[in-house]
C-alpha cells in the first residue's frame, strides 16, 4: 500500500512547500488538481520534481478530452525526466459543466469518452517512439521531426496512466482494464463504497485482462491523531487497493482545505507500524 495526498489548491509557492513537507513526513505521492484555468499543474509538478527526491508526482486529474493529447504527453514526459521516473498521469472525462467556465468545450459524454480513448492511445504511441496517429478526433504526424519525439520520451519504460472507472459500467471498466491504474467511481455516487464493491471491482479487472499489478486507488479522509486510521486504510488494501489518497476538498470550522491538508500531511501517512 502506498499513501498519497491530493492538494486542494493554494498558490504555486504554497503547494510546492506542501510537496516538500509531504516527502519529509513520509508520504509516497503528491497529486495536484488540473482545471481549465488556475495554477498550471505541469509547471507546478516540475518545480516539485526538482525540490523532492522520492515522492511520486501527478495530476488528479487531467480532463484529457479537453486537452491536446500530444501536449499532455510532452508535459508528462518532461515531468518524468526531471523527476527521474516519478511521474503518474491520471485522466478522466472531466466534470461538465463545473470545469469549463463558459468555454466552448465538448459537452457530449459519448464524444468525450471517444476523445479520452483516443487520447490515451495517442499518448502511448508517442511515449513508445511512434511518429503518427490517426483517429476520428485526433491526427498527429511527426514523421519529419522524429527527433522531437525521441527527446520527449519518459524515463520510465511505462509511465503509469491511471483512469477514472465507473463501477460497474462495462465500457468504463474495459477502459480501466487496459490502463495502469483505476480511480474508481462507484454507483450510485451518493452511497459509500463497501468492501464487497472494492473486491468485486478488483476481481472483474483480473477476469478481463488487466495487468496483475494494476493500481487501484482509494480516496478518503483520516485523522492524523486517530489510532484506528492505519487499520481502516489497511482494510482497503486487503480489498485490493494499492494507493490511499488523502483528500480535503471542503473546509470546516477547524480551518480551510489548505490548512487542513497541511496539518494532515505533517502528521504523516496512516501507515501500519511493523
Amino acid at each position: 500500500m502506498r499513501y498519497g495526498v491530493v492538494l486542494p489548491g493554494g498558490d504555486a509557492t504554497e503547494q510546492l512547500e506542501l510537496a516538500v513537507l509531504a516527502e519529509k513526513a513520509g508520504w509516497d505521492g503528491v497529486f495536484v488538481w488540473e482545471g481549465v484555468y488556475g495554477i498550471d499543474a505541469w509547471g507546478l509538478l516540475c518545480a516539485m520534481a526538482v525540490r523532492t527526491n522520492r515522492v511520486r508526482l501527478g495530476t488528479l486529474l487531467t480532463p484529457l478530452p479537453w486537452r491536446r493529447p500530444w501536449k499532455v504527453a510532452s508535459q508528462a514526459a518532461t515531468l518524468d525526466q526531471l523527476s527521474h521516473g516519478r511521474a503518474i498521469l491520471a485522466v478522466g472525462l472531466g466534470a461538465y459543466p463545473d470545469m469549463v467556465m463558459g468555454t466552448e468545450e465538448v459537452s457530449d459524454r459519448r464524444e468525450r469518452a471517444e476523445r479520452l480513448d483516443e487520447g490515451i492511445d495517442l499518448i502511448r504511441t508517442l511515449w513508445s517512439g511512434g511518429r503518427t496517429y490517426h483517429g476520428r478526433h485526433f491526427d498527429f504526424d511527426a514523421t519529419e521531426r522524429g527527433e522531437l519525439v525521441d527527446l520527449a520520451r519518459p524515463v520510465q519504460e511505462k509511465l503509469p496512466i491511471w483512469v477514472v472507472g465507473r463501477w460497474p459500467r462495462p465500457k468504463s471498466m474495459r477502459r480501466a482494464a487496459r490502463c495502469d491504474g483505476v480511480i474508481p467511481e462507484y454507483s450510485p455516487p451518493d452511497v459509500p463504497a463497501t468492501s464487497q464493491d472494492r473486491r468485486e471491482l478488483r476481481a472483474w479487472l483480473a477476469e478481463h485482462g488487466a495487468a496483475p499489478d494494476i493500481d487501484m486507488v482509494a480516496e478518503g479522509q483520516t485523522r492524523g491523531d486517530d489510532p484506528e486510521a492505519a487499520r481502516y486504510v489497511a482494510g482497503h488494501g486487503e480489498d485490493g487497493c494499492t494507493w490511499w489518497l488523502e483528500v480535503r476538498w471542503e473546509g470546516t470550522e477547524e480551518g480551510s482545505p489548505l490548512e487542513l491538508i497541511r496539518e494532515r500531511i505533517a502528521a504523516g501517512p496512516p501507515r501500519e507500524q511493523r
